[in-house]
């Protein structure tokens, strides 16, 4: 697809928002930065029903950024229909997502997309995933990830340490073939691999919020995250386990000789 001004864009940067207007503007400034090195590209951010000035600060920013595309949510929908949305009105074939509160640096973006965008890459790769390094959150989230991942792990077999990084990269029409459910994007190693696409982990840095408030406790996390663990081990058991491939033509005698 094209952007307004009708070039072919590369990669599009999805990131969705909920009250993050103070970290906002920094934030965009790197997502240029980072853009650079794939450009043609657009970030679309995802206002998912803020109660602060998030989607106002969105559109002023908008106004002499071409590339920058707002979407608003009313009301929320959360972080999963937030990123679907984004998606959806995507122009890209690659998609690449972080988190908006500035706890995921934007200079990761380059090293997530670039596996994809080789010229060797893999038919079946779906998924580039970060896995943070040096997770800079409060000790009683560190512990509460890393239960959630443990567990997750075992029940899914996915082999992501830490699916719940915002970091991430995949192909669009992979993306949009999955099951879609609230939480899916804490799942996203798992579906993949359940429609059979091969996953690449990058290790990422990780930084300490700048302003404002996380959107989740501990305790929602995980009175969630037992049912969604359950319901996508469904998925997985139930899971399709082939994904065509178009066939070129055979010649007209071969056809006629019934071969």
């Amino acid at each position: 697809m094209h952007d307004a001004a009708g070039h072919s864009v590369t990669v599009s940067i999805v990131v969705p928002l909920r009250n993050e207007a103070l970290n906002l503007a920094p934030l965009v400034d790197e997502i240029a930065v980072a853009g650079a090195h794939f450009a043609p590209f657009e970030a679309i951010l995802v206002d998912d029903g803020s109660t602060d000035d998030t989607r106002a600060v969105a559109q002023r920013l908008q106004a002499d950024r071409p590339w920058l595309r707002v979407i608003a949510h009313d009301p929320g929908g959360g972080q999963s229909a937030a990123v679907h949305s984004g998606v959806l009105a995507a122009r890209a074939a690659i998609i690449a997502t972080l988190d908006g509160d500035g706890q995921n640096p934007p200079a990761e973006l380059p090293r997530l997309v670039a596996p994809l965008l080789a010229g060797d890459a893999p038919e079946d790769l779906g998924l580039v995933a970060g896995q943070r390094t040096g997770r800079r959150d409060t000790l009683s989230r560190r512990l509460a990830s890393g239960f959630a991942n443990g567990l997750r792990a075992r029940v899914l077999g996915d082999g992501t340490r830490d699916t719940g990084c915002g970091l991430k990269a995949f192909r669009r029409d992979a993306y949009l073939a999955l099951p879609f459910f609230n939480h899916q994007h804490r799942f996203l190693p798992a579906l993949f691999a359940r429609d059979g696409w091969s996953i690449q982990h990058v290790d990422v840095s990780h930084r300490a919020r700048g302003a404002g408030r996380s959107n989740y406790t501990n305790l929602g996390r995980a009175l969630v995250g037992i049912v969604d663990l359950a319901g996508v081990a469904w998925l997985i058991r139930r899971r399709k386990r082939c994904r065509g491939r178009e066939l070129a033509p055979r010649a007209q005698a071969a056809l006629a000789d019934g071969k």
